[in-house]
């Protein structure tokens, strides 16, 4: 089977700084660093590190074209990723000694993907394949709608969350995942429990104390973090849904995927960094995290 995942394109422009900028400082920066980003590009590399074919559809600007060839490297179907004529998506992060983050989004051209240039592509998707997406492009509902009609499985992360994005595509969503503090805000949105959101299974990631999954009039069942010392929690949640994803498209039942996507999770967190340090299926049978 297949994963479609409608997803954002960032370079991250990291930069290493003495201390966070106060209003009108300049700052010099220690260093600089620049790699591949952004939920949707994290997610569809954790995927395909998970064994699943993964086919991302999305857009970059014309400078962007070292993102798609860096996707197509890590295993990533990028023919249906467009190139728009403005910036691509980009974070400018600062990073002072204590850990602490500052960080500016341009969304770029993952805000100018075309409905139509998604529906082509899920034209060639097969009935039971998996269609993803977050909040941090357009299209979502429309690319939604698209896939069921043509009979695949629709799974969304509700972040970054925003109550009305969330409530248009909650109809159309078989699988949704989110963290702790974002399904608070969709309980408050909404006025329901996370488990009466007329969705089939609810995921709510929950840091270090592990996940908990939401399957209709079901008792919620608990999945335990791993001890591990983290060093960066960049990609972690990210990391955690392309391994589920991947390891449902494959067949495994839900409880096994979420040991595997906590797996996952937990070995990121001890790397510094997003896409380009996820880890891969060998490298979570060697670290025997959970064994």
């Amino acid at each position: 089977m297949t994963i479609w995942n409608l997803g954002s394109i960032n370079a991250d422009l990291v930069y290493r700084v003495p201390h966070l900028p106060g209003p009108g400082e300049t700052l010099g920066a220690r260093s600089l660093s620049r790699g591949l980003g952004g939920k949707g590009a994290n997610m569809s590399v954790a995927a395909a590190r998970a064994a699943a074919r993964v086919v991302h559809l999305g857009a970059v600007g014309r400078e962007g074209a070292w993102m798609v060839e860096r996707l197509l490297e890590y295993g990533v179907d990028t023919r249906w990723i467009a190139t728009r004529a403005g910036d691509s998506g980009h974070a400018v992060i600062c990073v002072d000694d204590a850990g602490e983050n500052l960080i500016v989004i341009h969304p770029g051209a993952n805000r100018e993907i075309q409905d139509a240039e998604v529906a082509a592509a899920l034209d060639t998707a097969a009935p039971g394949d998996w269609f993803l997406s977050q909040n941090e492009t357009n299209g979502q509902v429309a690319g939604a709608e698209a896939a069921r009609a043509r009979g695949l499985r629709v799974a969304h992360a509700a972040a970054p969350f925003e109550p009305d994005a969330a409530r248009a595509i909650l109809p159309l969503v078989d699988l949704l995942v989110l963290n702790a503090v974002e399904a608070a805000q969709l309980e408050a949105a909404t006025g329901a429990r996370i488990d009466a959101l007329g969705v089939a299974d609810v995921v709510v990631t929950r840091g270090g104390d592990g996940c908990r999954w939401h399957h209709g009039d079901a008792s919620p069942v608990d999945v335990p973090a791993l001890a591990v010392d983290p060093v960066d929690t960049t990609g972690a949640g990210d990391t955690f849904t392309g391994f589920l994803i991947a390891g449902l498209d494959r067949g495994l039942p839900m409880r096994q995927a979420l040991a595997l996507a906590t797996q996952a999770a937990a070995l990121m967190v001890t790397r510094a960094g997003a896409a380009d340090v996820i880890p891969d299926l060998k490298e979570i049978e060697e670290s025997r995290l959970g064994s």
